[in-house]
């Protein structure tokens, strides 16, 4: 079987889908824990606020539409987490270039792999013939 196969894009989709919603279901229980595994401080006051709510939704709703967008019949959904995912990829390359941020390439490189998986997986599973 190779990746752009249904069944293992399927697969691939549902555990990222998983793994997602719990880093996000993370931010919400040890939000100091998930920030560490970020290589960031847990903020105080409103900051905490913005850290906790933006990083948990943003996790959430990844994991939702990657495991909704796994279903048959729902592929297009997966450009969603794909776009939000991709594009971290893109701006923390930004805040690199442009503000002085240490270079993430560790996690520029999993974001990128992670969303070429999901755009795979959304043209493969929406195509004609899988339909």
């Amino acid at each position: 079987m190779s990746l752009s196969s249904p069944a293992v894009l399927i697969k691939a989709t549902r555990l990222l889908g998983i793994v997602f919603t719990f880093l996000g279901i993370g931010w919400l229980l040890n939000p100091s824990q998930a920030a560490a595994g970020l290589g960031m401080p847990l903020l105080d006051g409103i900051a905490r606020s913005t850290q906790i709510g933006d990083l948990s939704t943003f996790f959430l709703t990844a994991g939702a539409t990657m495991l909704a967008g796994s279903r048959p019949g729902n592929a297009r959904l997966l450009y969603v987490p794909a776009g939000l995912i991709g594009g971290a990829a893109i701006t923390r390359t930004l805040a690199w270039a442009l503000h002085g941020a240490a270079f993430a390439g560790t996690f520029i490189a999993v974001e990128l792999v992670t969303g070429l998986v999901l755009v795979t997986a959304a043209r493969t599973l929406d195509a004609p013939s899988h339909r």
